[in-house]
This record gives structure tokens, sequence and C-alpha cells, in this order.
């Protein structure tokens, strides 16, 4: 039974009964407009936790940390920089890391053990730990000051990414920000997520969600194909809803997956369109795979296609490029059976080309928010996945990044 699930207007990470954030401007990446580069974000109470982390081998300080001091399943607190990856740095980075957290634990008035730590920038450069340390003073966190936390994750974003959903009969809430717009791709990428609930939920339950949601969601969207050493998806549940305990088979169970993977797709989707340079949002919806396996597959490999996200950008119907994508993904494919719409204007029926109105469909290309869908017509599985349209712009972004 699909649960009632409310998203709050304005809603972000702090929207959760006891969690707390704060941000500020340390000094760690170049001035702008309304710059944020240092945030904290905490709850008032011990939490229960989990997280995904990438898959990349190169793997930056912060992430090694945070994975050791969660395998207890437990979190309270955590500091996020955006400006300096602390990636490819080392040993001394690795001690950076370890007094990065230390400074919020004393900020906050906490145990170190009870921080993570997160960092998204330029890879190979030492974090300003003196600029850290002076910037944490000025930092107050606030039940309000979560989306001061989104700013100050930011990159090459271009807006923060932030959500909070209410679940009607269980009373709780489940939110949080994001970011990403470069380097993203399946199995995480340069992407932070940082998810909080008041809702009281069992770890092991609690992991076993947060991968469910996340394969669906955040592990569907791909800008450019590359991944990073900094990504890391968390979440943390303090409990002060007082609902029932959840967990797996549990009353409440089936109403946290879907809120929390509504959360995790409005994010998704939000990084997808804020894609370095992007003009459009490209949705790629796969039906009729023989596998989920292999609906993801291809559904990704479509929306990572270079050519197929250029065709979009000139708002080119070539949809040929659609089914060269999916015949090269390694998902089952049989060309007699395939169907393919762009928007609703089917292209392609049982592997024959349709004549359509090429004005038509190129106009339906042109807008913010471009659909394609394809039938395997093999089975009963699906999927969906995200990206966005190639442009000049980011190649401009990408070879001017560190200077």
């Amino acid at each position: 039974m699909a649960a009632k699930i409310e998203f709050i207007p304005g809603g972000t990470v702090t929207s959760p009964r006891g969690f707390q954030a704060g941000a500020t401007y340390a000094g760690i990446k170049k001035k702008a407009d309304n710059s944020l580069d240092l945030g904290i974000l905490v709850s008032k109470i011990p939490c229960v936790a989990a997280a995904l982390f990438t898959t990349n081998s190169f793997v930056a300080p912060p992430v090694v940390l945070s994975q050791k001091r969660l395998k207890n399943g437990k979190a309270r607190a955590l500091i996020v920089n955006s400006g300096c990856a602390n990636a490819g740095t080392g040993e001394l980075g690795r001690a950076d890391a370890v007094r990065m957290a230390e400074l919020a634990a004393d900020r906050l008035g906490i145990s170190p053990q009870e921080v993570l730590v997160a960092s998204t920038g330029v890879i190979g450069r030492r974090l300003p730990m003196e600029l850290i340390k002076a910037g944490l003073a000025e930092i107050t966190p606030s039940a309000d000051g979560g989306h001061a936390l989104a700013r100050a994750m930011m990159t090459t974003d271009t807006i923060p990414k932030e959500v909070a959903a209410r679940v009607a009969g269980g009373e709780f809430t489940i939110a949080g920000v994001a970011k990403g717009a470069g380097m993203v791709h399946p199995q995480l990428a340069t992407m932070l997520c940082f998810l909080t609930t008041d809702a009281k939920v069992d770890t092991a339950f609690l992991a076993r969600a947060l991968k469910k949601a996340v394969a669906i969601s955040l592990n569907m969207v791909s800008i450019d194909g590359d991944t990073s050493p900094n990504d890391m998806v968390l979440i943390m549940a303090n409990g002060l809803a007082a609902n029932k305990a959840i967990g797996h088979n549990t009353e409440l169970a089936e109403a946290f997956q879907q809120a929390l993977d509504r959360v995790c797709t409005h994010l998704a989707k939000a990084i997808a369109r804020d894609g370095e340079g992007a003009t459009k949002l490209i949705e790629v919806s796969v039906k009729g795979a023989v596998t989920a396996a292999q609906a993801k597959l291809a559904a990704r490999t479509v929306v990572g296609s270079p050519l197929v996200k250029a065709a979009v950008h000139g708002s080119d119907p070539n949809w040929g490029r659609v089914l060269a994508a999916a015949g090269g993904s390694g998902a089952q494919l049989v060309e007699s059976k395939v169907d393919l719409y762009f928007g609703d204007t089917c292209l392609v029926a049982g592997g024959r080309a349709l004549p359509f109105d090429m004005e038509r469909v190129a106009t339906a290309l042109s807008g913010r928010e471009v659909s394609i869908t394809l039938n395997l017509n093999l089975g009963r599985a699906r999927a969906t996945a995200w990206g966005c349209d190639l442009t000049q712009e980011y190649v401009t972004i990408n070879s001017e990044y560190t200077t």
C-alpha cells in the first residue's frame, strides 16, 4: 500500500526533529557572492547511521575516516567543506581529516568519534586547517541552518539541492541535502548526500533501506561518466519522532522505504538537472527488460552516451543513437521487438522506423526536460536513469576548473 507522503515546502536536512546545521565562508575556495564553504550538521542526541561510499579505488582520507567510524552504525555529527577534496594528500591528508573531526567535536561539545568528515573540491591540495579552525568558531548550528549547509557543499553546482518529506500516519520526516554537478556517474560519483530522519529505525534495516533507495536514484544519475574519490551518501536517524521502531517486516517499514526512495529520487533528479553546463534534464526509462539489472544497465548507458547527450542538446531526434547505445550496453536486445519514444511520439515500433513530424519532435526535445522511453518487450523489468545534455559550457568549466 502506498504511504501518504507530503513534501514540506522549503524543507531541508534540518526539518526532522532534533537536527541542526550551520555554515560559513572560511576561505577554502574562491570568494563569490554569498559564498559558503564550511558546514556542520548535528543531532541533539546520538543517531543510528548508515552510508554508502565511492567505489573508486582512489579513496580520499575523509571517506576512509568516515567508513571506519561508521562500522558501529552510529554517528551524531558531520563536518563538510567544499573547495578542497583532501584527496591524493597521503598521510598528511589523513591527519587533516582526523583534525577536522576533532575541531568540530570541540565546537559541538561531543566526542570526535561521533563526528564524520566529508570534503569536495580540487584533488591534490591540502586543507587550510587554520582557516577551518577559525571558520568553525563562526558557525552556530540551528534548526534553520540546513539551507546554509546545502550552499556550503556546492562546488560547480549552480543551485543548492535540498528536500524534506513527511510520512503521514507514521508522523516522521526524512530529509536531505546533496551536491553534484560534474564527475557524476552510476556507482556514486562526485556527489555528497546527507540524509536525516527523526524516525526510530533499526540499524540493519536503515542500511538496507539506504542501499535500496540509492540503487534506484543516486546510482542512476550520469553527468559525464566519471567518478571521484570523495563520494558519500549518509543517513542519520535519531528516533525523536518516537514512532514504533522500524525494522524489517514491521508496520512502518514500507512507508519508510517509500519516503526514502522519493527523497533520494528528488535529489538525484536535482543533481542531473544541474549538471555542469546543462540546459536540459534527460530522463531515460527502459521497460520490458529481462532482468532489473539489464534494465538499469541499458538506461544508464543511454543516458550517459555522449552522442545521445549531444543530440538532445541540439534538439536533434537522432533516435539511432539511442538504440546504438542500448545495443552496446550489454543488456539483451532484439531489434525486431524494440519500441522507442521521444516524449509521447513513437519513433520506432517493433524495430521499424515510423514516419514522424520532425518539427514536433524537435520541439519536444527543446524543452527543459526530455523524456526517452525504450521498451525492449522481452520481460517485465524496468528502470529509469537521469542525466543532462552535453554543452560547450561543460567543456569550458572543466578546462578552467583549477585556474
